[in-house]
Parts: structure tokens; sequence; C-alpha cells
């Protein structure tokens, strides 16, 4: 595969979905060795997990493209898939929306387990923490525990596990150590009202510090 710069955030055109026009001659539907294109080929081919999770992503956002909510996907994610127990790996802070998600889980006849991400109640400063980047300082203060978080949910037999926004990072653990596939329902941004897409719409304004030379 080439070493050069150009990726796909680099490219205009996207000929790669519709291929109603020429592909740039750096696009990465080209210049990926056969190797890698043969191997990702294959998870789509042979028989795993791969296979029916691309199935039935693809032919849902075919029937009900901008029709349903997200939530509304999942629930037809999980069924197109024969999820029969989903996980909730929610944040303290969105615990009410959690709870939420699953009563709607409930009336279509899914079960779930749901695990909070302070699980195991192991203060901070007990991973090397340091009691002034506490966010109340002098008080107990439990770690977000994503590995323990997946950890019950493999042990509950999750078929699909849904984040409910865990924090950034927290994720990527509890992604890394989860058995069951995962999908994402509310990503959290406690600025933006767990919107995050809001600050690279106004980056040309209220929030061009993302841009430190536009300062």
């Amino acid at each position: 595969m080439t070493t050069e710069r150009f990726s796909c955030t680099d490219c205009s055109i996207q000929s790669c979905y519709r291929r109603n026009k020429p592909f740039p001659s750096k696009c990465l539907s080209i210049v990926a060795s056969k190797r890698m294109k043969d191997k990702a080929q294959k998870y789509y081919t042979e028989d795993g997990i791969d296979k029916p999770l691309a199935i039935a992503a693809a032919e849902i956002e075919g029937k009900f493209y901008g029709k349903l909510t997200r939530v509304e996907e999942i629930i037809q994610f999980a069924l197109a898939i024969g999820a029969k127990k989903i996980g909730i790996a929610t944040c303290i802070g969105l615990i009410a929306e959690a709870k939420t998600f699953a009563s709607i889980l409930r009336a279509h006849n899914l079960k779930y387990f749901s695990v909070i991400c302070k699980v195991g109640s192991v203060d901070k400063t007990s991973i090397g923490i340091p009691e002034e980047l506490k966010v109340q300082k002098g008080s107990w203060e439990s770690i977000c525990n994503p590995v323990l978080q997946a950890s019950i949910l493999n042990h509950q037999k999750c078929d699909l596990n849904v984040i409910v926004g865990l924090c950034v990072g927290h994720d990527a653990l509890f992604n890394r150590h989860s058995e069951a596939p995962v999908t994402t329902l509310i990503t959290k941004d406690r600025v933006l009202g767990h919107n995050p897409a809001a600050a690279l719409y106004t980056s040309n304004f209220y929030y061009k510090r993302l841009f430190p030379e536009r300062k």
C-alpha cells in the first residue's frame, strides 16, 4: 500500500460509492494491495460473524434510510442479527437515558443487561490519578471502569452491546474488551448536549479555536 499521505479526506470525488467519476490516481480503492483487498473481502464472504453483521447493516440502510431514529435502527439491527440479549454500557451521567432505552428494548421483547461506568467503585487514586485531577477534590471519586463493564456483559453472554455516553477513551477500552459486537447510541459531548458534530459545523465561527492558526 502506498506510503504517501493521500487518504479519503483528501479526496473530493468519492467515486468509490457510485463509480460515476474517474478514480483519483492515488485512490485507496486502487492502490491498496491485492492482499489487503482479498483479506477485507474474505470477512464478508466467509462464514463467521462479519458477514451477517454486514448484510444486516446494509439491509437496514436500504429499507429505512432517513426514516428511522438511531434508537429504532439499533432495534432493527438487533432483530436482524438474531440478538436476544442487549448489553447497555452506560455513563452514570446518562443513566436516565439508559433507563429509557432499556424500557424501549423491553417493549420490543428484547432482553437487556445494563452496567454503569462506575461499577466496582474504585477510587481514581488507586490507579495513580492525583487528587488534584479529580472533578471533586478531597472526596471519593470512582474511576470509570469500561474493562469491568465489558467483562460483566461478556459474562452475561450479551449478543450486542450498546454504548450510552461513555467518555472518550473509555469507549475505546470498552470496544477493545467487548466480546459481542458494539454499536453506539449516544456519543458524549458535555458541552454540546451530546452532539459532537456541532463543533464541526461551527468550526468557522463559534469553535474556530479548533484551528489554532485562525484565532
